[in-house]
């Protein structure tokens, strides 16, 4: 019967017969002057016996192979594989002079053992162990394949140039955009009168919940069949719903969804607000009846393309 697997048999040299067999009726204890019948005998794991309690251990029942259990376990602990297995650790810096240019610090030794940057693959002293004390953006990392500097530079200058795009389509669309006309309350209620006679919308949209808007396009960045027309959305909307609803009255292309560059995406400008909106914002909150609404393409970017 194959012995128990609990912790204590792998601390001694014997180990309990598994007291659940049911076909255990009880073993007679091998030990020769000793046959003592023992219904919870142990087996010696060094030669395989059964014994009773008083002549369970190896020393007691004089066993012919003792230490054998030992020898097993040491064996399985050495082919179990170790911490460090299959890792590789970084030789210790030789003795080198700091890789910044200004430093006379030699690294490497007892006293000045020496950082390596990951990102420059460069030693340095302690002083100039963190990034921007030895500048390291400007360096081009030890061993990094030409392509891959390529590639960086390519992008950087792409993007000098997206933002320097963008903020001309800004300044240009906004000389091109109308400014708002002063007019009294009582004139502006007029006008949302007359509006709310000529605009067109979804008819499942609430009186209560409907707000109404001149919606244009403006010409250079965004061509449109119908140029100009007045429309009426919920005010429970975002304006990036409004967007992709005003963009198919007016017959506008759309590429938001299909596209993730901002020379191509449109935006909604607020022209009594003076400023584009953001396409998760409520429409009953940034907007109210009367007011005017430009699509424009390309002139939206997020603020850190465009923003000094």
């Amino acid at each position: 019967m194959p012995p128990s697997s609990n912790s204590k048999a792998q601390e001694t040299s014997y180990v309990m017969r598994d007291k659940g067999d049911a076909t255990l009726v009880g073993r007679h204890c091998q030990y020769e002057y000793c046959n003592q019948l023992d219904f919870l005998p142990f087996l010696c794991q060094s030669c395989t016996k059964t014994f009773c309690l008083d002549h369970r251990t190896e020393s007691s029942h004089k066993c012919s192979n003792p230490g054998a259990w030992a020898e097993r376990k040491r064996q399985a602990q050495l082919s179990r594989p170790s911490i460090g297995q299959g890792k590789v650790l970084r030789d210790r810096v030789s003795q080198k002079p700091c890789a910044c240019s200004d430093c006379k610090t030699v690294v490497g030794t007892s006293l000045t053992p020496g950082v390596h940057c990951e990102t420059c693959n460069r030693d340095y002293c302690l002083k100039h162990r963190l990034k921007e004390d030895h500048d390291c953006k400007s360096l081009v990392p030890i061993g990094a394949r030409p392509a891959q500097i390529d590639v960086a530079q390519k992008t950087k200058s792409a993007l000098d140039r997206l933002r320097a795009w963008g903020s001309a389509k800004k300044e240009q669309a906004e000389r091109a955009l109308p400014k708002p006309k002063p007019s009294s309350t009582a004139a502006r209620m007029v006008a949302v009168a007359k509006l709310k006679k000529t605009a067109k919308g979804r008819k499942d949209i609430a009186e209560e919940k409907r707000i109404y808007l001149y919606v244009e396009a403006e010409a250079e960045t965004a061509k449109a069949k119908l140029p100009k027309v007045e429309f009426f959305y919920s005010k429970d909307w975002v304006v990036g719903r409004l967007l992709d609803d005003a963009a198919q009255g007016l017959q506008v292309q759309n590429m938001n969804n299909q596209s993730s560059d901002e020379r191509y995406k449109l935006r909604v400008f607020h022209v009594e607000g003076g400023r584009l909106l953001e396409y998760g914002e409520k429409i009953g909150t940034a907007l109210q009846s009367g007011n005017t609404v430009i699509l424009l393409r390309g002139v939206g970017p997020p603020p850190n393309l465009i923003e000094p």
